[in-house]
């Protein structure tokens, strides 16, 4: 019996798990009332900005939220662009890393306030929120290792981006803010969520109810951040923060990716699946180039 025919007659995995490891599938479909074809015609009608993204040799891609006349706020163009960047990367079977920024040295603002005025129903309210945690929830399981470098501020559904991210990195003088509360609502992009699950509930609700200017020593210090970064230089911070990255995706990308996937079912499901998702991701790389190389130099990597 081949390796595949004795996955297929040991895996008896969920249905959660088999969601999480096919790519491109929603969180939320027309049984939760989302229609994402009428939530993408209307994000459409709200444009500017766009985000970019650069794939790198390396493995590292960059991805750019670029708005800069509106401190790169999320129109709703923006959210759709998003979410096809997010496809793009799912697809990019090379990649090991990411690092998303935002453009002119500031990190992002949040909502472009031209859609949330429009977009004034609880209705509305509820569509674009299972759109953007459906994108963001994609993000964070792309089998990518990424941070995110906040340089200004990085403000409201900015904030909730930056906890999509594995890791955090600020320039000095960045500041990171949960603005929500005081604009009379809560973070819905899946940022009340994450951030629980960085800093724990205790400091999220801190944090969150007083809507509390998180400055990147205070940030280090509840663990919402990594480093903190010398410089505040767009370009200088940018190489620091793919020197910082580069530590954590040498090797090859189908095991970093292996890695990464194992983390994330580790996170997501219950101990009995993420344990049999984590015998099956190990199948696709014992015994594979990187494995039989290392085993060929004889241990000498263990000193």
């Amino acid at each position: 019996a081949n390796l595949r025919q004795i996955l297929l007659k040991t895996s008896s995995l969920s249905g959660r798990t088999k969601l999480l490891h096919q790519t491109g599938l929603s969180l939320y479909s027309t049984s939760h009332g989302f229609y994402e074809e009428e939530v993408k015609k209307k994000l459409q009608q709200f444009p500017g900005g766009s985000i970019d993204l650069q794939k790198e040799d390396s493995g590292i891609g960059i991805l750019t939220l670029n708005n800069p006349s509106k401190m790169n706020a999320f129109s709703g163009v923006m959210m759709l662009q998003l979410l096809e960047k997010v496809i793009e990367l799912e697809n990019w079977t090379e990649g090991k890393g990411l690092i998303v920024r935002g453009a002119k040295n500031t990190f992002s603002s949040g909502s472009d306030l031209n859609a949330v005025k429009s977009l004034g129903t609880p209705e509305d309210g509820m569509a674009v929120c299972m759109f953007m945690q459906n994108t963001l929830t994609r993000f964070m399981r792309l089998p990518l290792i990424s941070v995110a470098l906040v340089q200004g501020w990085a403000l409201g559904g900015g904030a909730e981006f930056t906890t999509a991210c594995d890791f955090r990195l600020m320039t000095p003088e960045s500041k990171i803010r949960f603005v929500h509360k005081e604009m009379g609502i809560i973070p819905s992009w899946g940022g009340t969520t994450r951030l629980v699950e960085i800093i724990g509930s205790r400091q999220a609700l801190k944090v969150l109810s007083g809507a509390l200017k998180l400055d990147s020593k205070y940030a280090l210090h509840i663990g919402m951040v990594e480093e903190v970064l010398q410089s505040s230089d767009e370009t200088k911070s940018l190489e620091e923060a793919q020197e910082w990255l580069k530590q954590f995706i040498q090797g090859p990308p189908e095991v970093i990716r292996a890695l990464k996937k194992s983390v994330c079912s580790g996170r997501e499901l219950y101990l009995e699946e993420a344990l049999q998702n984590e015998r099956d991701l190990l199948g696709t790389v014992w015994g594979g180039p990187a494995n039989l190389e290392a085993i060929a130099k004889k241990g000498k990597f263990n000193k």
